[in-house]
């Protein structure tokens, strides 16, 4: 075995940067040769998250249509990218809105979710059984478990974890009404 130089190291790493690039920055850069110029023009990709890609489009027909063919689309996408996608979303939704574009962008990571309750979830053994009672029983204990020392969303009293009272200063449900009146 030859030891080489730092430099030969440095360089040999340089060649290979793909280490470094992000998935969705990746994806970006070969977008329209794997989809074409036409195809391109009318469509945006947002983001990936838990490596499924959603697509804006600039119709309800161009997603109907790619949707058909996201098969393909997926080989072909997949051949280019480091992380194989494992889904594609297309949607009307962001095309018009540039900043929501940018904030898109960015892949989150399920650690990043409001939602995640980190390391204290303990996997407990998922042994079948027949019997729902038990089933249902084993169930319970469980989500209490996990529910545990959660504090609780100040409109309902129902455990939420941190992360949602932090952004929404409600659980995820009482969120999602609150959103769901303003729209009203």
């Amino acid at each position: 075995m030859s030891l080489k130089s730092i430099n030969d190291v440095l360089r040999i790493l340089e060649k290979q940067a793909k280490w470094q690039e992000q998935p969705f920055q990746r994806l970006l850069k070969c977008w329209a040769e794997v989809v074409g110029p036409v195809v391109a023009a009318n469509t945006r990709p947002l983001s990936i998250q838990r490596d499924v890609l959603s697509v804006a489009t600039s119709s309800a027909a161009w997603a109907q249509n790619l949707t058909f063919g996201r098969t393909s689309l997926l080989l072909k996408l997949n051949k280019k990218l480091p992380t194989p996608l494992v889904d594609i979303r297309f949607s009307t939704a962001g095309w018009q809105n540039p900043s929501a574009k940018r904030k898109q962008q960015q892949t989150v990571s399920p650690h990043e979710h409001p939602s995640y309750l980190g390391d204290e979830i303990n996997r407990h053994n998922a042994t079948p059984t027949k019997d729902v009672n038990a089933a249902f029983g084993h169930w319970t204990k469980i989500v209490r478990s996990r529910s545990h020392g959660l504090p609780l969303c100040p409109q309902c009293q129902s455990p939420t974890p941190p992360g949602e009272l932090q952004r929404w200063e409600v659980c995820s449900v009482c969120a999602a009404k609150q959103f769901s009146k303003q729209k009203s």
